[in-house]
C-alpha cells in the first residue's frame, strides 16, 4: 500500500517516504505489533534519492544509521510519500548527521508504553519517534496542528496515524 501526501504542491518540491514495516519480522516484532495493536512494528525514513533508508533498530546496529538500496520485500512494507521542499530535506538531513550513531531509546520506548506522559532519554531514540522529530524539526509536521510533543507514545503505529492525520488536514486545506 502507498499513500502520497501533497504537504505542498508546485515547483521544487521532492518526495521522502516513511515505510512501515508489516512483515512477520522475528519475535519482537511480534511482540511490538501485539503491544501496540497495530499491524506496524518499524518505521524507516526513505530519502528523496529513493535509495537511503534512514532508521534505528533496538538490534542490529541499535544505534541511528542510514543505508543504501537495502534488499527487502514490497509486501512487507506500507509506503506513505511525503512531497517537502528542498529545505526541508535539507534539514531531514542535517537533523540526521546531527544524531547519526544515538544508541537507541529502551528505557523510552518501554516506560513511555507504560506511564501516561513522555519519557525521553536524552542523545537516545526509537524508530518511530526519530522519524516524527525529523518531520517536526523540518516543518514537514505543523506541530502548531499535529502536537507530537503532547503523545507520550510515538509508536509506529501513532506516527502512521499522525502521517494520515496530516493528509486529513491538507486535504482539508485543498
Amino acid at each position: 500500500m502507498t499513500h502520497v501526501i501533497h504537504t505542498l504542491e508546485g515547483k521544487g518540491r521532492v518526495e521522502i517516504c516513511i515505510a512501515f514495516y508489516k512483515g512477520t519480522g522475528n519475535i519482537f516484532n511480534a511482540i511490538i505489533r501485539k503491544w501496540t495493536a497495530s499491524v506496524y512494528s518499524h518505521a524507516e525514513l526513505i530519502l528523496a534519492d529513493g535509495k537511503t533508508w534512514i532508521s534505528i533498530t533496538p538490534f542490529l546496529k541499535s544505534k541511528i544509521y542510514s543505508k543504501t538500496n537495502p534488499d527487502y520485500n514490497r509486501e512487507e512494507w506500507d509506503f506513505i510519500t511525503l512531497h517537502v521542499s528542498p529545505e526541508q530535506h535539507k534539514i531531514i538531513e542535517e537533523f540526521y548527521l546531527i544524531t547519526e550513531g544515538c544508541r537507541y531509546d529502551w528505557p523510552g520506548m518501554l516506560l513511555s508504553q507504560f506511564l501516561p506522559f513522555r519519557i525521553k532519554s536524552e542523545g537516545k531514540w526509537y524508530c518511530s519517534e526519530w522519524i516524527a522529530y525529523a518531520l517536526r524539526i523540518s516543518g514537514v509536521i505543523d506541530w502548531k496542528t499535529i502536537k507530537i510533543f503532547d503523545k507520550s507514545d510515538l509508536s509506529p503505529s501513532v506516527l502512521y496515524k499522525i502521517v494520515k492525520e496530516m493528509e486529513y488536514v491538507e486535504s482539508k486545506k485543498i
